[in-house]
């Protein structure tokens, strides 16, 4: 499944540095401002996640228990953290600065937030992947929305992991002294959602896919070139 991912990642790139950016963009909270959605539609850029009850849905679980059984108790408290702390700030360690004291950084790159909730919502609503806990009752989950009467079918992509990887990617983008720092953050981020027992690995790969792609195109939309040159001036202070 990764490899999948990747080399559709790679063909989606090449595609996509072929267009501009859109002709026209719609303002609503719940819509895209920046990106395109012919680039971004569900189902063009990562492919459908393993069906339910196959072989490699099983794979995966199996993983998943392995993963959590081996976790430590900080490495648990961690992911629970972390997904309480769905924000820009979950990057505040890696980079050395309270990014919220930083006003067009932290424009920038919850702009880049913004963009990735609503690819994240539309894929959640194409793909309607049921998430690990409610397929094996069995599965150690760290408290994260486990409650029968909300929907359990909105697994894939990863919302945690999509915010991590395209604020990530936007962030080592500007400071590319501490993107090694930055991306082993994003990566972690998005492994606690798997600690957690809310996602699969290919839930957070595809968001590594999805957020990577909408976060470079957004870097080179000359809409956000001076939010991202004021940006850059702040976090050159440092």
């Amino acid at each position: 499944m990764r490899a999948r991912l990747l080399a559709t990642a790679a063909f989606a790139a090449c595609c996509l540095a072929t267009y501009g950016p859109a002709l026209s963009a719609k303002t609503e909270a719940d819509h895209l401002t920046y990106l395109d959605p012919a680039l971004f539609a569900p189902g063009l850029n990562v492919p459908a996640p393993p069906a339910r009850g196959s072989a490699e849905e099983k794979r995966e679980l199996d993983a998943l228990h392995r993963l959590i059984a081996g976790a430590s108790p900080e490495r648990l408290a961690r992911a629970r953290a972390d997904g309480k702390n769905e924000n820009p700030s979950l990057y505040n360690d890696a980079v050395g600065v309270d990014l919220k004291t930083l006003p067009a950084t932290w424009e920038l790159l919850t702009t880049v937030q913004s963009e990735g909730e609503v690819l994240t919502d539309e894929g959640k609503t194409y793909f309607h992947r049921t998430r690990p806990y409610r397929i094996d009752a069995t599965l150690a989950v760290c408290g994260q929305k486990t409650d029968s009467a909300k929907p359990a079918d909105r697994a894939y992509p990863s919302g945690h992991s999509m915010l991590a990887y395209s604020v990530g990617w936007m962030l080592a983008r500007l400071m590319p002294n501490k993107a090694d720092a930055i991306l082993a953050r994003a990566h972690d981020y998005a492994l606690s959602r798997q600690y957690c027992g809310a996602h699969f690995a290919s839930d957070t790969e595809a968001s590594h896919v999805i957020g990577t792609l909408a976060a470079e195109q957004l870097f080179n939309d000359p809409r956000l070139a001076s939010k991202i040159a004021a940006a850059r001036a702040e976090l050159s202070k440092l």
